[in-house]
């Protein structure tokens, strides 16, 4: 079991419930506070039922931090914009099994364009989807909420496919959790096989500030 204190589980802070007013400011006290990755939440209004942000706003990121950006595209038709969200400063792109019709091929886009490659899975997805390019995959990401808002509750159905995803895929690929993750439902995602912690309300919402939200966490 990997426990919570592990310098192999990463905390990345997802700025879609930053301060976007003051949103240079508010990546760099995620870094000054430990974070390990920024990660980016796109969203098309068509994929989920919610618009978030593009391009020229990772392009702005980027020139203010030096971790890792993990683009999690939570939209349709995601092999046309690769190559402009690598351009922009992704280091990581990770599209969604449910709207990659060819998703071999967007794996190999991505890596093409020099990120590390991942799937993103819905709730109600199996992780079957996975069996014919889980040797192209450098990440998985189970999703622990349905995507396309911020702030929802974590659904613990959803531990058991966290452990099948580790067993399925070993230890090289890192599996993340995004949704609902906190000081509570961290642990159980870590005791599952999770790597990576995906957080947004609870680091930039938590009371005491961005540096108690991560430290909660750890």
């Amino acid at each position: 079991m990997i426990g919570s204190g592990d310098p192999a589980i990463k905390i990345s802070v997802s700025l879609l419930a930053c301060d976007f007013a003051r949103i240079g400011e508010q990546v760099s006290e995620a870094e000054r506070a430990g974070a390990d990755i920024i990660h980016l939440d796109v969203m098309d209004g068509a994929f989920v039922p919610n618009i978030s942000f593009g391009v020229p706003v990772i392009n702005s990121v980027r020139k203010v931090t030096g971790l890792p950006l993990q683009t999690h595209l939570m939209i349709q038709d995601a092999d046309r914009y690769i190559e402009a969200f690598r351009k922009a400063g992704s280091d990581q792109i990770w599209v969604h099994a449910e709207a990659s019709p060819h998703l071999h091929r967007s794996l190999q886009a991505i890596h093409a364009a020099g990120a590390k490659a991942g799937v993103a899975l819905n709730p109600h997805t199996p992780l079957d989807v996975l069996e014919w390019v889980k040797d192209d995959l450098d990440a998985v990401l189970i999703m622990t909420v349905n995507p396309g808002f911020g702030g929802q509750s974590f659904i613990e159905a959803m531990l058991p496919k966290i452990r099948a995803a580790r067993a399925m895929l070993g230890p090289n690929v890192d599996v993340a959790v995004d949704g609902g993750v906190d000081a509570r439902t961290a642990p159980l995602v870590v005791d599952a096989g999770a790597n990576v912690l995906i957080a947004g309300t609870a680091v930039f919402s938590h009371p005491g500030g961005v540096a108690a939200g991560i430290a909660a966490l750890r």
